[in-house]
């Protein structure tokens, strides 16, 4: 699809088989609407975001995305996703695309067509087959998606019921991008630059998105140069991560698999099933032996739908989630998601590493994320993006600031600094 006629389709593509977002984050448009959606042409008007200068060379990063990052090649058929804040960028990846032989399809999704789906469309629509979407993963060969989300908590007044029943309508989708070993390319990461996010991390705007940027931007050969120390320090039998917070959880490592994210899906990587990039990139996940996990993770700070939550307390047994309790006015709306997702969202699912020396947040903050050099992420339920079997929809996911992490009593981050 050329952009030349100035319609775009309101159409989202939701990829279970993705990473999860972080705990207290909506993904703007509903799953099984985007996995079932049906394809509408609308006018866009370009909001004034869209029209500030732009905070990166938007040329060169569509290059480094297309031909870097996703390794599209002639005759690859591509679906890329975002919204009309990043519309430039957008146009640019889709010329990028159509500059190496391959065909893209260019699709807008917004805050608005989400919300009008839940005020609109009969809740009997939210478990149906989703067609559209299986059609497409049985096509494509690549996804690239650039977060549209703006608005802090936007689907906060959908039952969890609702969003439960959409998410596992699209977890067939997931699985079937998955299986065929689409090649997955995600801008934002949980850490797109928006005001909202600024104001969590304790950062100026300004200053959050050039910490985002230049965490996009890092030299991906360093990057892989990391990320390759990492594979090696993570062998071994037990992993432990402690905190000063009452954090001690142990799991069984043993033969595991070590997904990397480094910006680039290589060859390898998706001969092996590696094939979702997250930028900013840089981190090493594993997904633990199966009924391994015991013990207490405690994020010190957490959100859900806009609402904060503290000292959110995971505890395990056999890896699997026994208990969570938290403090605070987000606890009760996170605690009611997770109860209605299905079977699967209580194992513990990965443990991830941040390994991105660039991104640097503000050091009195305690909200975590995924990249952060030494960083530590702990999350249930969905973990094919690691290199685990679990694709479910539903889970948990948590960062701690400043944690230590031994394999085998061997330091690999200590107080929140990697060791590798």
């Amino acid at each position: 699809m050329n952009w030349k006629s100035m319609a775009v389709f309101a159409l989202g593509i939701m990829l279970s088989a993705c990473q999860p977002p972080q705990t207290g984050q909506t993904n703007t448009t509903p799953a099984n609407t985007i996995a079932n959606n049906t394809i509408n042409t609308a006018n866009t008007t370009v909001t004034d975001a869209a029209k500030k200068a732009a905070p990166t060379n938007l040329q060169e990063l569509a290059e480094r995305i297309v031909t870097q990052s996703a390794g599209v090649k002639e005759g690859d058929i591509v679906l890329i996703s975002g919204g009309v804040r990043d519309m430039e960028l957008l146009e640019n990846i889709d010329i990028e695309v159509e500059k190496v032989g391959g065909h893209p399809l260019l699709t807008i999704g917004s805050e608005r067509l989400a919300k009008r789906y839940y005020a609109e469309v009969p809740e009997k629509y939210d478990s149906q087959e989703p067609k559209l979407g299986m059609e497409l993963a049985r096509i494509a060969n690549v996804t690239i998606n650039v977060d549209n989300s703006e608005t802090e908590g936007l689907l906060a007044d959908v039952p969890p019921a609702r969003l439960a029943a959409n998410a596992k309508a699209g977890e067939p989708v997931g699985a079937e991008f998955l299986r065929r070993k689409v090649r997955s390319v995600d801008v934002g990461n949980g850490l797109y630059p928006t005001e909202w996010r600024a104001k969590r991390f304790e950062m100026s705007p300004g200053d959050f998105a050039k910490t985002f940027w230049e965490g996009v931007n890092i030299d991906y050969t360093n990057l892989q140069a990391t990320g390759d120390k990492a594979k090696t320090a993570l062998v071994g039998k037990e992993l432990e991560i402690t905190h000063p917070n009452g954090t001690n959880l142990k799991m069984n490592i043993e033969g595991r698999s070590v997904y990397i994210s480094d910006g680039i899906i290589s060859a390898d990587d998706v001969q092996k099933g590696n094939v979702n990039v997250y930028l900013p990139a840089g981190e090493a996940a594993i997904a633990p032996a199966a009924n391994s996990g015991d013990g207490k993770f405690i994020i010190e700070k957490q959100n859900f739908n806009g609402k904060e939550i503290t000292n959110l307390a995971l505890t395990f047994a056999g890896g699997k989630l026994t208990e969570m309790t938290g403090e605070g006015a987000g606890f009760a709306a996170l605690k009611a998601d997770y109860d209605a997702r299905g079977a699967g969202k209580e194992l513990l699912g990965y443990v991830d590493f941040g390994i991105n020396p660039n991104l640097k947040l503000a050091p009195s903050s305690k909200y975590g994320n995924w990249v952060s050099a030494g960083m530590v992420t702990v999350g249930t339920g969905n973990n094919t993006w690691a290199g685990g079997t679990n694709n479910v929809s539903g889970g948990v996911t948590g960062h701690l600031v400043g944690a230590t992490v031994k394999i085998d009593g061997k330091v690999i981050v200590e107080n929140g600094v990697l060791k590798i």
